[in-house]
């Protein structure tokens, strides 16, 4: 199939943008290691929908049985080429209706929701405005979102981007409402946001799902541990998807409604020539039988079975089968943050997972305080999770100061790692704002760290006249500060920059030059010092830049996880970092660009 050289330029410029964030100039390596969990990465290939609407979309048709629940990610050239972007459908083309009427009732004109902006509300989150992505051409931002590799090191970028796919959004030009919504919650699923993802994808009408919606919502259910929201597209997926998990889902959604005759004659027949002690199906056998009159004794055998995937980790989450911590080790880490995010599971099981689900921006510091308050009043109290609870608890509640802070301090000395570290500064930070500035107060820089880890600004500025002028405390608050008056003197940077290290006086100085904090001459002076290019440019750069000068806040946030693809801080680069927080300042997100320098710092002690 021909591609148009319109749509070959918006293909090259989003493999482009994605490869300029890779140069060295930008301390980026060789493309990232894929993170996802197996399966998830494997390219199927599938022919493109007709350019005009057709009967139905193009259907997935393996040349195997693949593992259940993958989700094949379409094969985007890197440069162009001749063949187009799979699973798109154009403005017009969505699912017909499949032989099974999947509904009871047909959805009132004013009640079914329109393709032209899609997205939600999220509680306590004011939202990106409709046209965050500005007239980026639809096309590019899928080509963007497809390959962008998450999670990304910032847990302050990954918050943004978060807000930023799950908003109401405009839909841009040369995509489908249904599926510029899908390629938003796959990105989600991949950062381990499975309730976002969940959000964005429940925006749309079953009616409008096309066929990247239909695969992108099954990895949803499954990352939520929630098989049974898979009964309301079942029989469209199985019809348009030709995969071994769609029809297992039949099966599972026919037990679930009490039908369990159905149910086994459907399971017999998805099984598709694959053994019965296949664990995929007997995961299914077992998710069916918990459905009224079920009545399947099911026996799961873990050894063996050398990966965890999604359809391996939602079905055994749901039916409350403990999956071997060994096997999470197979999969990517967002699978730990759909761990973490898994009401299905004891507070107990969640805590750690939890914790690292903060450092990536998944789970919130009260998020974390609530979930330890959990564990305080449950059975698991005399563990070492109840061990931290109390800890916690008294670093919230005791009478003494000195109390309080020794109980914060211990909860720091128990974290071995620099994730775990980072975790912690953001599960006492509340606590950590309770503790009055006071000179005497060893380390105080962890304390505003942990204060600004969860964005409390205001009690982190109270310590502005106590930390040493050029200190690591003096550093975080003049980057966290949210009403700063004029210039950074140079002297006070310079002294930090000795005392500092090169790595975090880099990451420092980019920081305070993004945010505009430096006088001309001294930005100059500190980049040579340092070693800094941050006048150098490549496609990236430009891009994030111009995104930044139009005020397209969506694009900004987009781009700057393009910029941090990476597990850990160690692999951004200065000049990343400067260009990330100059241009979130110019689109108007200048609370994002502070927290994100002030992280910056922060973890790279």
């Amino acid at each position: 199939m021909k591609i148009s050289r319109s749509k070959g330029r918006h293909l090259a410029l989003g493999a482009l943008l994605l490869a300029g964030a890779a140069v060295p100039a930008l301390g980026q390596q060789d493309k990232p290691e894929s993170l996802l969990p197996p399966g998830f990465d494997q390219p199927e290939q599938t022919p493109a929908p007709a350019p005009r609407p057709a009967p139905a979309p193009a259907a997935t048709a393996p040349a195997s049985s693949p593992a259940p629940g993958a989700v094949p990610i379409p094969s985007v050239p890197v440069l162009g080429g001749d063949s187009a972007l799979s699973n798109t459908a154009s403005a017009e083309e969505t699912l017909p209706t499949g032989p099974v009427d999947l509904s009871r009732y047909e959805l009132p004109d004013f009640a079914k929701h329109s393709l032209n902006r899609t997205g939600v509300l999220a509680a306590g989150n004011a939202p990106f405005p409709a046209k965050a992505f500005g007239a980026t051409d639809g096309r590019t931002l899928g080509v963007l979102m497809q390959r962008l590799s998450a999670p990304v090191a910032s847990r302050w970028v990954s918050i943004a981007l978060r807000r930023a796919l799950m908003s109401p959004l405009d839909t841009p030009k040369h995509i489908n409402g249904a599926d510029f919504a899908a390629e938003r919650a796959w990105l989600l699923l991949r950062m381990g946001e499975a309730n976002a993802a969940r959000a964005v994808i429940n925006d749309i009408d079953v009616d409008n799902y096309t066929t990247r919606l239909l695969q992108v919502a099954m990895q949803s259910s499954l990352a939520s541990a929630d098989p049974g929201g898979l009964c309301g597209i079942a029989e469209r997926g199985n019809q348009y998807v030709h995969q071994r998990g769609w029809a297992l889902a039949r099966a599972m959604c026919a037990g679930l409604a009490g039908k369990p005759n159905e149910a086994g004659q459907l399971l017999d027949q998805a099984r598709g020539g694959t053994p019965a002690s296949d664990i995929d199906n007997l995961l299914a056998e077992k998710v069916l039988g918990t459905g009224a009159q079920g009545r399947r004794a099911v026996t799961l055998e873990w050894s063996g079975i050398s990966r965890l995937n999604a359809w391996r980790w939602g079905l055994a989450t749901a039916t409350g089968q403990e999956v071997p911590a060994s096997l999470y080790n197979t999969a990517g880490p967002q699978v730990r943050y759909w761990q973490a995010l898994a009401p299905q599971l004891t507070p107990r099981a969640r805590a750690a997972a939890a914790e690292l689900a903060a450092t990536a921006g998944v789970f919130s510091s009260a998020g974390l305080v609530d979930l330890y308050s959990e564990i305080a009043e449950s059975e698991d109290a005399n563990s070492t999770e109840g061990g931290v609870a109390r800890d916690l608890r008294t670093a919230y509640v005791d009478v003494q100061v000195s109390d309080r802070l020794k109980a914060i301090q211990t909860l720091w000395s128990e974290a071995t790692t620099p994730r775990t570290q980072y975790a912690r500064l953001i599960l006492t930070a509340r606590a950590a704002s309770w503790i009055p500035a006071d000179a005497k107060i060893e380390e105080p820089e962890k304390l505003i760290a942990s204060m600004l880890s969860a964005g409390y600004e205001a009690k982190a500025m109270e310590w502005r006249n106590v930390v040493p002028r050029g200190s690591v405390g003096w550093a975080l608050l003049a980057l966290g500060d949210p009403v700063a008056q004029g210039p950074v003197a140079y002297g006070d940077f310079d002294a930090f920059k000795d005392a500092a290290g090169q790595r975090r006086a880099q990451l420092a100085f980019a920081g305070l030059a993004g945010l505009g904090r430096f006088e001309s001459s001294d930005a100059q002076r500190g980049a040579q010092a340092l070693n800094v290019a941050i006048g150098a440019q490549n496609d990236w750069t430009r891009a994030i830049d111009a995104a930044g000068r139009r005020g397209d806040s969506g694009m900004v946030a987009l781009l700057a996880a393009v910029g941090m693809q990476s597990r850990v801080w160690d692999n951004v680069a200065p000049e990343a970092l400067f260009h990330i927080v100059a241009a979130m300042r110019a689109a108007g997100m200048t609370s994002y660009a502070r927290m994100i320098a002030v992280e910056a710092v922060t973890r790279s002690a």
